[in-house]
């Protein structure tokens, strides 16, 4: 019985010298583009227009719902009930030059791109909307999507 002990080193030899080879990986041929860096965008030049955002026994809003702001200005969200709540454009309804803008000019997209963190009651969370195209953006709160939370910005010259 001398070639059990033979029998288990050769087999434990074996077995060390499978999958012991480094394979180096090929990058992609067309790796895709790295997403802008969020909240290193312009600055607010203009005016900071607030709007709250409220839970309560009447519902889940944005208060204003609609809001006219110039290019240049910025608007802080303010978590005042109901929360957490977030700020999220639809970025496959945005021109590809208000999407790069607003990417850029929006901090913590904590919840995918242009969607940003969430905002527990007291917080407050600044987007500015500098360099981003004239036009009417729409706005939602994910969390309280079910209860329509969701506003309109038109974005004057």
């Amino acid at each position: 019985m001398q070639l059990r002990p033979f029998v288990v080193l050769a087999a434990g030899l074996a077995l060390g010298a499978c999958g012991g080879e480094k394979k180096t990986e090929t990058p992609p041929a067309n790796p895709a583009p790295a997403a802008a860096p969020a909240g290193n965008g312009a600055p607010i030049t203009g005016a900071t227009k607030i709007v709250q955002m409220v839970g309560d026994a009447t519902g889940s809003r944005f208060d204003p719902a609609t809001i006219t702001i110039k290019a240049g200005d910025g608007i802080r969200f303010d978590a005042i009930s109901g929360g957490p709540h977030n700020v999220a454009f639809d970025a496959a309804a945005l021109s590809p030059e208000a999407k790069t803008a607003l990417v850029a000019n929006m901090p913590a997209q904590e919840m995918g791109e242009l969607s940003s963190k969430l905002i527990a009651d007291k917080e407050s969370f600044t987007i500015s909307f500098a360099n981003v195209p004239p036009g009417t953006y729409a706005i939602n709160c994910t969390p309280h999507m079910a209860l329509q939370m969701k506003m309109t910005v038109t974005v004057q010259k």
